[in-house]
C-alpha cells in the first residue's frame, strides 16, 4: 500500500501582518498554483491576505473571492506593479508561486525593501533569492538546493510540508474498504487538461465493462465542450466541474488516473493506487520520482501502453 503523507504547518518566528501572494491561473498555466496558495494562506489566520494576479483567460480568480481575500488585478508581470502593491499594503511578506518570476526578480524586490520576507514555492529546482523555499512535493530533496538559494534560506521540502486541504484530512479519517476488483475509477488530468487527455482515456476505457468512472475538471478546460458531449452518452461516467468533492471522489475510488502533479501528493496521502500520465514539463521531477520508485508514470499518453498497465492493475489486488 502507498505510504501515507503527513504535513506540517509553516511556522514563523515573527508573524507577518500583511502577506501578498503572487500567482496566476489560466487555461495555459493551469489552476494548481492558486489552489495550493489558498491552502497555504489558511495557515496565516491572523494576517491580512492579498492576492496579486492577472485576469487571464480561464483563470480561477473566483476561488480567491470565495475565500474573501483581497484581490488585486495586475496588467502585467512587471516588478513595478508588484512593488506598488507591496508599498500600498505595507507588505512584510510576499509568497511567490510563479514560473515567470526568477531569482533576479526576487533580488530586486529585496533591494527595494530589504525587510521584506520572501517565500518562494518551487517544483523544478530553480535558483531563488528568498528567505524561505517551499517545495511541498513528495519528491522534494533539500540537498538539491545547495547553491540555488542563499545560505541563510530556510528550506521546507518534502512530504512533511505537503499542502493539503481540510477535506483530505477529514476523508482520511473515514474507514474504506479495499475490494479485490477495481470498480471505481477517478480521473483528473489537471484543472485545464490542455491536451484533452481525459477524453482519450475515457475512449480507451470504453472497452472495459462494469466500471464506474468519475472525471473531474474545471471551467478553465479549453476542451470542456468536447468532454461534456462525450460523457453525455456514457451512463457509467460522471463529470464533475469545479467540484469541491475531490477528496471524497478520490477516497471512494479503487484506482486514480492522474497527472504527476500536485494531485499526486493528494493521492499518496489518501493511499490510492494510481496510474500517472505526464502532460507538462513542470511535472518532470514528479514523473522521474515515480519511475525511480517503481510506480507507473507515462511520459505521454499512449493508448496501447496505458491499457497494458491498466489491465495489469485490474488483475492485481487493490492494496498492492
Amino acid at each position: 500500500r502507498l505510504e501515507a503523507v503527513y504535513h506540517k504547518k509553516i511556522k514563523m518566528s515573527n508573524k507577518p501582518k500583511n502577506i501578498l501572494f503572487r500567482a496566476d491561473s489560466s487555461s495555459t498555466i493551469g489552476t494548481g498554483h492558486i489552489m495550493r496558495d489558498l491552502v497555504l494562506a489558511e495557515q496565516f489566520k491572523d494576517a491580512n491576505i492579498i492576492f496579486a494576479t492577472q485576469d487571464l483567460s480561464g483563470n480561477i480568480n473566483h476561488k480567491i473571492k470565495e475565500k474573501d481575500y483581497t484581490i488585486e488585478i495586475l496588467n502585467t508581470n512587471a516588478i513595478e506593479e508588484v512593488n506598488k502593491l507591496i508599498k500600498k499594503y505595507n507588505t512584510d511578506m510576499i509568497v511567490i508561486d510563479h514560473y515567470g518570476i526568477d531569482c533576479d526578480f526576487e533580488k530586486k524586490l529585496k533591494l527595494a525593501k530589504p525587510t521584506l520576507k520572501i517565500m518562494s514555492l518551487d517544483d523544478t529546482y530553480e535558483k531563488h533569492h528568498c528567505d524561505i523555499l517551499l517545495n511541498h512535493n513528495i519528491y522534494a530533496d533539500s540537498s538539491r538546493y545547495k547553491n540555488l538559494v542563499p545560505e541563510n534560506c530556510e528550506l521546507r521540502c518534502g512530504a512533511n510540508f505537503t499542502l493539503l486541504r481540510e477535506e483530505f484530512k477529514s476523508e482520511k479519517t473515514k474507514k474504506r474498504e479495499f475490494p479485490q476488483e477495481i470498480k471505481n475509477i477517478f480521473i483528473s488530468m489537471g484543472g485545464t487538461d490542455h491536451l484533452d487527455i481525459s477524453t482519450q482515456i475515457l475512449k480507451a476505457l470504453d472497452e472495459v465493462m462494469e466500471l464506474k468512472i468519475d472525471v473531474v475538471t474545471t471551467t478553465a478546460n479549453p476542451h470542456l465542450d468536447e468532454l461534456q458531449k462525450y460523457v453525455a452518452s456514457k451512463n457509467n461516467v460522471t463529470l464533475y466541474i469545479n467540484t469541491s468533492q475531490i477528496a471524497k471522489l478520490i477516497n471512494k475510488s479503487n484506482l486514480a488516473i492522474i497527472t504527476p502533479s500536485v494531485t499526486m501528493n493528494e493521492v499518496f496521502y489518501m493511499e490510492i493506487p494510481f496510474i500517472a500520465v505526464k502532460t507538462a514539463d513542470n511535472q518532470k521531477e514528479m514523473h522521474n520520482y515515480l519511475i525511480k520508485n517503481n510506480y507507473i508514470s507515462f511520459d505521454k499518453f499512449n493508448e496501447k501502453d496505458f491499457m497494458h498497465s491498466f489491465y495489469i492493475k485490474l488483475k492485481r489486488k487493490i492494496d498492492v
